[in-house]
């Protein structure tokens, strides 16, 4: 018998980058049969940035309601940016506990980050989930962090390639830990180090994957050994919930789409890096080189270096490239400015590998194509998703250099021929083809993810019974 209809309040942190998969968890919950609203954050001094984007999310998605919840002070403005968002968040708590008591809500799902919310639902008597939109991996090491983190000799930063070791899961280099995360007694670390500290906190964690992806996390986190002293909530593999790319293969009308229908099958290296994904004009030219001599076919995705974005926000792709480079390479290249419709674009069959900055939600969506990948993390836990892809999950490779800040032509070169060439290539592709059709099972009738979500609501019904 299907569950009776819920409403649930969906609460993401600051930034487009984590309103974005709160939507893909909104379109899920209303697949089943439920009422959703996302309640999002308008500080006062964001731009507009928030209202634009909620704008934009409401007219593409109808059937969900979003909510601004205005903030009327801003914090310390000589903050670190991170100290300044948790700061933000607190100051909605007023804001978000109005908009909750004017509701019949039968549960809340927070970000990751919105952990001080859980004393406004904890005060309203009402039900607080965290939805995690990375890896589970992710989430074993970093629920781990407040009590591993105090406990070694130094920061991330002074250790180099040092193994750092939490329990249950393989070590990942202290280079490769979260890049904000590195200096120990910064603002940042502190921040996140409470978050962390406070996730066990929710009834449980919905996360964006699947049970086969990721069996020794998942292992670890039933076994309750990433957190000490109390016990570790009860976690969901709900994944992947992705951006289909909509029905139509030409919903945006891009012309890489055009492009693309003229290449031969899994013929085109894609590189995308993510809304943030900037390199400087040094790394522009070595990427230039590497693909040039790779000959292989590619469709790339370009920003302004970041110290040129505000004066620049559109490229100059015949300035900062190496001269004659797009000429000579036109026939079998594209280079765009800034934006692609990368869903639609990884779905496209000509696509036949995917350099990817190692951002969860696209590593999902190119799963759910069957596409190996190429990876240069850049930022966040990026690095630590990568050793996840390449040493856990087998479904990518990794550039040399990315560490130092400079990945060289004959690097790019190598990995692009390796995957599209290679007997190593032909194995993970051989790879992304299994997990693909995992991801589908999972998210299919009687599949794993379903059977998930079905717990889930059961334990929610147990909450309030």
């Amino acid at each position: 018998m299907p569950a009776a209809q819920k409403t649930f309040v969906l609460y993401p942190s600051l930034g487009v980058g984590h309103l974005n998969p709160m939507v893909e968890l909104a379109k899920h919950l209303l697949r089943h049969g439920h009422n959703v609203l996302i309640a999002v954050v308008d500080p006062p001094d964001t731009d507009a940035v928030s209202a634009g984007a909620v704008a934009r999310l409401a007219a593409a998605n109808p059937s969900i309601a979003f909510r601004l919840l205005p903030v009327p002070t801003s914090p310390d403005p000589a903050a670190h940016p991170v100290k300044r968002s948790l700061d933000t968040l607190r100051l909605a708590n007023p804001a978000l506990r109005d908009f909750l008591r004017s509701l019949p809500a039968h549960a809340i799902f927070l970000d990751m980050f919105c952990v001080d919310a859980l004393d406004v639902a904890a005060e309203l008597g009402l039900p607080a989930y965290f939805f995690f939109a990375s890896a589970a991996s992710a989430l074993a090491v970093l629920l781990n962090l407040p009590y591993t983190y105090p406990e070694l000799p130094s920061s991330f930063k002074d250790m180099g390639d040092t193994l750092v070791r939490t329990p249950g899961m393989p070590p990942i280099r202290a280079v490769d830990m979260p890049l904000m995360m590195q200096d120990r007694e910064s603002d940042q670390t502190k921040v996140r180090l409470h978050q962390f500290r406070r996730i066990p906190e929710g009834r449980g964690v919905l996360v964006n994957t699947f049970d086969w992806l990721e069996p020794t996390a998942l292992r670890a986190l039933a076994d309750g050994v990433c957190v000490r002293g109390r016990p570790t909530p009860r976690v969901y593999c709900i994944g992947p919930l992705v951006d289909g790319g909509g029905n139509e293969k030409k919903r945006h009308g891009h012309e890489c789409l055009a492009w693309l229908d003229a290449q031969p099958r899994h013929s085109v290296v894609f590189l995308c890096f993510g809304s943030n994904g900037a390199f400087s004009a040094a790394q522009l030219k070595e990427i230039s080189r590497g693909l040039e001599s790779s000959g292989h076919r590619f469709l790339w995705a370009v920003r302004s270096p970041p110290e040129e974005q505000r004066e620049f926000p559109d490229p100059d792709l015949e300035r900062l490239l190496p001269a004659g480079f797009l000429e000579r390479t036109r026939d079998r290249g594209m280079v765009v400015g800034s934006w692609v419709p990368q869903a639609e674009v990884v779905r496209h069959e000509a696509v036949g590998a995917f350099v990817t900055h190692c951002g969860w939600n696209s590593t999902l969506e190119a799963i759910m194509s069957g596409l190996p990948m190429v990876c240069w993390p850049l930022y966040a836990e990026q690095a630590m998703n990568k050793v996840f892809m390449v040493e856990e999950m087998k479904i990518a490779v990794a550039l040399e250099g990315y560490e130092a800040g400079m990945v060289k032509a004959e690097e790019v070169e190598a990995k692009v021929r390796l995957v599209m060439e290679t007997e190593e290539g032909r194995k993970l592709r051989d790879t992304l083809v299994v997990a693909k059709k995992m991801a589908l099972d999972a998210i299919g009738q009687g599949g794993s993810s379903q059977a998930a979500f079905a717990e889930f609501l059961t334990d929610l019904e147990s909450s309030s019974s």
